[in-house]
């Protein structure tokens, strides 16, 4: 989907920002991780992870979303991070460091609202999460491809020579044909309350960037949809 344009210019979006003008904003669309734990990942439980410590990518595709008059309906966000410890014990001292990658595709305007959101500066869900955040490695723009399958099947994204997480949804012997495995109202969800986590298999987790490398699969992936808004 191409950028879609709006009258609304960067120095207003950054002047709305520092009066504390934050607009109105929402964004829907879906969520999923490839990481170290084993199946299931005990970070969803709010349980410290299998090896303690975790590494993984997370990706984001917003299917619909505006902020104030910027649509930013079909772009894609995607983080590589690690932690060690149980990032949800609230104790303050497990911070997750993170290397952030907004989608070229964005034009001034949608950057800058993409930049609000997940930096947690425009309120909403981020705002909260951003607390967990210790060093944010790198910030850039870049090609970010999307995939998930209708039915939950699979899901993927990539940023080539970078990043790549691929994953098929969890299956076994006793699990009803076309029917996901599935955690809901999850207490440690990566993008807050309420949500359904499908549980999948990684296909490929891979990391070469920002100073962050690992290769592996096999290992622990779940979806969850996402829905916020702010401020």
């Amino acid at each position: 989907m191409a950028a879609a344009t709006t009258t609304t210019t960067t120095t207003e979006t950054a002047m709305a920002a520092t009066k504390g003008k934050i607009p109105n904003w929402r964004v829907t669309g879906d969520w999923f991780d490839v990481c170290k734990c084993n199946i299931p990942c005990p970070c969803e439980f709010a349980q410290t992870p299998t090896y303690g410590d975790c590494e993984g990518i997370l990706a984001y595709n917003v299917k619909i979303g505006n902020y104030g008059e910027t649509s930013l309906d079909g772009l894609n966000v995607l983080a590589v991070g690690s932690f060690k410890g149980n990032i949800w014990a609230g104790d303050g001292t497990t911070k997750v460091d993170l290397a952030l990658f907004f989608d070229e595709r964005a034009n001034e305007q949608q950057r800058e609202a993409l930049n609000m959101i997940f930096s947690g500066k425009a309120g909403g869900f981020m705002a909260e999460f951003a607390k967990l955040i210790g060093e944010v490695r790198g910030i850039e723009y870049a090609p970010i491809k999307f995939e998930l399958a209708n039915d939950l099947s699979y899901w993927s994204a990539e940023i080539p020579g970078k990043v790549l997480a691929k994953a098929e949804a969890l299956t076994g012997p006793t699990t009803p044909p076309g029917k996901r495995v599935q955690t809901i109202n999850p207490p440690g969800s990566e993008v807050g309350p309420g949500g359904v986590a499908t549980w999948g298999i990684s296909l490929a987790d891979e990391a070469d960037t920002i100073g962050f490398k690992w290769k592996r699969k096999g290992r622990s992936s779940k979806h969850i949809p996402f829905e916020w808004r702010g401020p």
